[in-house]
């Protein structure tokens, strides 16, 4: 997509469905109580919500928090909820959020996350009749930090080569 030194290649299917795999097995890192630590497949879906939304859409973000629910023995459907919407209002916003370079595509990525929390705090609160504190929400604002490097991760494999070789196709 908006990419303002290359133009980017196609991406591949497996390249997505690998990171999405991949995005999980990182948060099922023994880190899960630490409140800093990222929601590793909420940024993933929420990039390939931006960059690929015919691809990956809420059907695939609404597996992934099945999935994610499974993992963390939640209630059944707190995080499917949370990234069926986080994965709407990303696809939502995709068109506005590819003119901007990727620190400021973060502030845009910022209030989704946080929407995303929000709705799974809710969540907790109207089924335990507890709330996890102002901490929680740190995860969002390091997940916006990590965003940068998260775009350049996930784009790298559909970037031209700089020294384009004239014998080589695309």
């Amino acid at each position: 997509m908006m990419d303002r030194e290359n133009i980017l290649l196609p991406v591949n299917p497996a390249f997505i469905a690998f990171s999405l795999v991949a995005a999980f097995f990182v948060n099922l890192f023994p880190w899960g109580t630490w409140s800093w630590v990222p929601d590793f497949v909420a940024l993933t879906l929420v990039f390939w919500s931006i960059y690929q939304p015919r691809k990956v859409g809420i059907g695939i973000a609404f597996l992934m928090g099945l999935v994610m629910d499974v993992h963390s023995a939640s209630l059944l459907g707190e995080n499917a909820l949370a990234y069926t919407l986080l994965s709407y209002f990303a696809i939502t916003i995709h068109r506005r959020v590819l003119w901007f370079r990727a620190t400021v595509q973060a502030l845009h990525v910022l209030p989704l996350l946080l929407v995303m929390q929000v709705v799974q705090v809710l969540v907790q609160l109207a089924v335990t009749g507890k709330t996890p504190g102002w901490s929680y929400f740190v995860q969002s604002f390091v997940s916006t930090a990590v965003w940068p490097i998260v775009c350049w991760l996930l784009l790298a494999p559909q970037r031209r080569a700089v020294d384009r070789d004239d014998t080589r196709p695309i």
